[in-house]
């Protein structure tokens, strides 16, 4: 299995937004496409970390079965 999101980027006239469809919250805005593009690759990796941080406090203390998954990235 690979997993695939979809970066999109949106020339605006303050320079470029950019988000992905498939991860909600994950979105930036910069000057160049360049900037853009690094700032939503840390944006996705926060989402991503915030979400596990937030789920390991919702399900402290209750027994659960955690099991890692490993996506091919191209």
């Amino acid at each position: 299995m690979r997993l695939q999101l979809t970066k999109v980027f949106k020339k605006v006239p303050e320079g470029y937004i950019g988000f992905v469809e498939e991860l909600p919250g994950a979105n930036t805005q910069a000057q160049t496409l360049e900037e853009a593009r690094e700032n939503l690759e840390e944006a996705i990796e926060l989402i991503l970390e915030s979400n596990r941080l937030l789920a390991e406090e919702q399900l402290q203390g209750q027994d659960v079965i955690r099991e890692h998954i490993f996506l091919s990235a191209a």
